[in-house]
């Protein structure tokens, strides 16, 4: 038998990619969902996904729904796992990849996502979601909380020069609780991955507060140590 008869013989799958996207906007954590085209669930809230192309890697594939759907391209993005149940999709035996991916959404292209019929949603108030989408945006929120234990993720989502008490804001919309100023502030300093400015935001308080931006590089040494304790 050659290996063409044993490529023949194969049962042929579908792959597909699903993309959870995330967004940070008036101190929420948001996901962009659209309401499903085709039956199947017509009309039902999805994330935004498709199939991917026999000429492209499944990180292109992604990418390429991102840049459909939001206009943006260069964003962070990670692969989250694969859902493969056989009966996951009552359309057709479809294995998909999921990625998540940060949006600033000050950034997005609006008339591209209100083309798509995209909105966003406070993932602490989510529809009910098709097939087993709801179980792709849990395990999506795991891996983010997990990065965010690790990295300072402001850089995907806030704005250029933020404060202190937004970024802590945005880690508190994350892990979906409150983290003491306080330790928070003084944990964050010590990565001395942020630069403070010499200007505030008065919006805040009457007194203002000092506006920081991320420094451009890193120190390598830097990356992996937040660890930030939630418990605070």
């Amino acid at each position: 038998m050659t290996l063409t008869d044993i490529y023949k013989g194969s049962p042929r799958n579908y792959v597909s990619v699903d993309c959870v996207i995330f967004g940070y906007e008036d101190y929420e954590l948001k996901l962009l969902l659209f309401q499903r085209e085709i039956e199947p669930e017509k009309g039902g809230w999805s994330l935004l996904g498709g199939f991917c192309g026999e000429d492209e890697s499944l990180e292109n594939a992604a990418a390429r729904v991102l840049d459909k759907t939001t206009g943006l391209t260069d964003i962070f993005m990670d692969q989250v796992q694969a859902f493969s149940s056989v009966d996951r999709d009552p359309g057709g035996r479809v294995i998909s990849i999921v990625f998540y991916a940060l949006i600033p959404i000050f950034q997005q292209n609006k008339e591209k996502v209100n083309r798509k019929g995209a909105k966003w949603f406070p993932v602490n108030d989510l529809p009910e979601l098709i097939f087993d989408h709801s179980e792709m945006v849990e395990n999506a929120m795991k891996k983010l909380q997990l990065r965010a234990s690790y990295h300072l993720v402001g850089r995907e989502l806030l704005t250029e020069q933020f404060t202190l008490m937004q970024l802590r804001s945005l880690y508190e919309a994350i892990f979906q609780k409150e983290l003491d100023p306080g330790n928070f502030r003084k944990k964050v300093l010590s990565l001395k991955l942020l630069e403070r400015l010499n200007k505030k935001n008065t919006t805040e308080s009457k007194k203002g507060a000092y506006l920081y931006k991320f420094v451009s590089e890193p120190e390598k040494s830097n990356e992996r140590i937040l660890k930030v304790n939630i418990s605070l």
